[in-house]
């Protein structure tokens, strides 16, 4: 019995730390968002890799700026770590703070994206979601998206442009302007210095 309990006693610590560290970490909580949100599976079947960021921040009056860091991963494994900065002119005003995914449909997007300073152009679109209050703003692109119930049960549809798909999820705040264009992105992997 008591050998029983000691093979036991590990495989549960095991699990409870997983579980810790599930909810503890915040790039997990976005891809397990994402993955939940009924369209957007497809593109964790079928990208070459992605990049998630838990929480961007993003404000203006007139002028706007937005920022975050996140993590990139390839064939669904860590492969490195990068920051995203926008600046924007023109009719905006608020703040907001969403969650976004970028997935790259093949490995010659994927190697664009980490080949150093990339930058989303003004025909890459995505669509700021929601969830529970069915409010949607779209911008230029081939992205488009939706909101169901609850946060855990967002809805987001998109398509591949020039070998990316980016995917917004909002968290809070208010803003009319959704649009990703203009976002730059600084990557390093991961044992690089």
């Amino acid at each position: 019995m008591k050998t029983v309990i000691r093979g036991i006693f590990p495989l549960v610590a095991a699990l409870l730390f997983t579980g810790n560290a599930l909810a503890a970490d915040p790039y997990l909580q976005t891809i397990k968002l994402f993955r939940n949100a009924a369209e957007s599976t497809q593109f964790f079947r079928t990208s070459y890799g992605y990049a998630v960021f838990p929480t961007v921040g993003k404000g203006g009056l007139g002028i706007g700026a937005a920022h975050g860091k996140g993590r990139v991963y390839e064939k669904g494994r860590l492969v490195g770590d990068v920051s995203m900065t926008q600046l924007s002119v023109g009719f905006q005003a608020g703040g907001q703070a969403f969650s976004e995914m970028i997935f790259f449909e093949n490995k010659g997007a994927f190697d664009d994206f980490i080949s150093g300073n990339f930058e989303f152009g003004a025909d890459i679109g995505a669509v700021a979601i929601t969830a529970g209050a069915n409010v949607s703003a779209n911008t230029s692109g081939g992205t488009s998206a939706g909101a169901s119930g609850g946060r855990k049960d967002a809805v987001a549809t998109g398509a591949y442009r020039h070998g990316v798909a980016v995917l917004t999820i909002a968290k809070g705040g208010l803003m009319y302007q959704a649009a990703v264009q203009g976002q730059k992105f600084s990557y390093k992997a991961r044992g690089s210095k």
